[in-house]
């Protein structure tokens, strides 16, 4: 038995906070006044997939699906959070955070604190109630709680931190606490986003240039299909594919007779010097770099295309670079890879590709709002005869561009 053709639609904003804040004032006694939210929008990369770790050029765009955290300070170190999306809650003490525990929700807090510690005193700790509009995986929610989590800190200790420096702050959370090599995409996405403009990122310099969308641009939506599947990337293939395109690059270096580095990466190799010695690479890190290769000539022609108003192409170009993921940077669930290839094929959908690094969490497609309904269709009708698993469990969420993480006052 197959779902009904339906996609969620977000909860109004005004009716999530009120309940935040109603759950917070039940545990908070202090000034109400002090109350604040803490707005984070989910992010998608429709192009530029699994290459800011290898300091390529990608783009990002905050979507209208975003964690709330409605916190306030205490004033004898503690910390306490709680999460409508999981049953158990997250308190320590500022100058006793626990070590990494797997698994854990709160390891992303825990990680945030220590993060900010490294360079700023913290006396203040806060109390915190969160929750999210979409399910977790693939939508970056790693990296926007950890957002929501500094942002909150920064808050209640009266401090003044620019996004730049917040971008490396959650590098430092993710890399040192949780364990995961990512890049900068999410952060930076989800930090500088402007609702109706691609945001541009070049990973190697942290420049970032902000496209608007055409005059002339066809109506398109954001669809994102969860699959159902949620695991944490630690526990996934994501430092291996790290480890081997750093390989690639340490290869196509020495071969050129440059020095040895430390740590190489593929935007190192110049795409001359790849075209002429890719071959001597072994077929698994040729596979790497040509996704690399290939998905920087992509970013590069989409940017272009999105700049023209031609969101067809745009769409091609995001079908490619799925391609890609799975045939030369080989991520992909099987119920990932399903996804992808019903939106493919199904008329409509502009364009399509895995959300996030691939192994877990939603498909992603750009769409024309005007089929919608007959994309829910072909996907309700396929997907749960293919997994039937995850039959009760995969959802449908139509999204629109967003704006920047920022900070609110609960009572405006």
């Amino acid at each position: 038995m197959t779902k009904a053709p339906a996609i969620y639609v977000a909860r109004p904003e005004a009716v999530r906070i009120d309940g935040l804040v109603e759950r917070l004032r039940q545990q908070y006694t202090g000034d109400l006044a002090a109350i604040r939210i803490a707005k984070v929008p989910l992010r998608i990369s429709p192009l530029g997939a699994h290459i800011d770790h290898q300091l390529g050029n990608v783009t990002g765009m905050a979507v209208d699906r975003a964690i709330l955290l409605a916190f306030a300070p205490t004033d004898d170190g503690t910390v306490h959070v709680e999460s409508r999306d999981f049953a158990h809650s997250t308190t320590f003490q500022l100058n006793a955070v626990p070590p990494y525990r797997k698994g854990e929700w709160g390891n992303y807090l825990r990680g945030a604190v220590l993060a900010l510690q490294h360079s700023y005193a913290l006396p203040q700790g806060l109390i915190g109630v969160m929750d999210s509009d979409m399910p977790i995986g693939g939508l970056s929610s790693s990296a926007a709680v950890t957002i929501a989590y500094l942002l909150a800190l920064e808050s209640v200790n009266d401090l003044t931190i620019p996004p730049e420096e917040n971008i490396t702050l959650v590098t430092r959370t993710e890399h040192d606490y949780i364990g995961l090599n990512n890049g900068i995409l999410d952060q930076t996405s989800i930090l500088f986003s402007e609702r109706n403009y691609l945001t541009l990122i070049d990973c190697e310099t942290i420049q970032i240039e902000k496209a608007p969308i055409h005059p002339e641009t066809h109506d398109f939506a954001i669809l994102a299909v969860y699959s159902g599947v949620t695991q944490a990337l630690v526990g996934t293939g994501y430092n291996n594919r790290v480890a081997e395109c750093q390989e690639a690059a340490r290869q196509l270096l020495q071969q050129s007779g440059q020095p040895d580095q430390a740590n190489p990466r593929l935007r190192k190799v110049s795409p001359e010097l790849f075209a002429e010695q890719g071959h001597q690479l072994p077929a698994l890190l040729q596979r790497r770099a040509r996704h690399f290769f290939g998905e920087m000539a992509r970013v590069a022609q989409g940017v272009a295309a999105w700049r023209a108003g031609d969101i067809a192409r745009f769409g091609e170009l995001m079908t490619e670079s799925g391609a890609s993921s799975i045939d030369n940077y080989e991520c992909g669930s099987p119920q990932l890879i399903t996804l992808y290839q019903i939106l493919r094929e199904t008329p409509g959908v502009y364009g399509t590709r895995f959300s996030g690094a691939g192994f877990r969490g939603s498909c992603l497609a750009l769409i024309d709002p005007a089929a919608s309904e007959q994309i829910a269709e072909a996907i309700h009708r396929h997907y749960p005869q293919t997994h039937p698993a995850e039959a009760d469990h995969y959802s449908l969420h139509l999204c629109q561009p967003a704006s920047k993480a920022s900070l609110l006052d609960w009572r405006t």
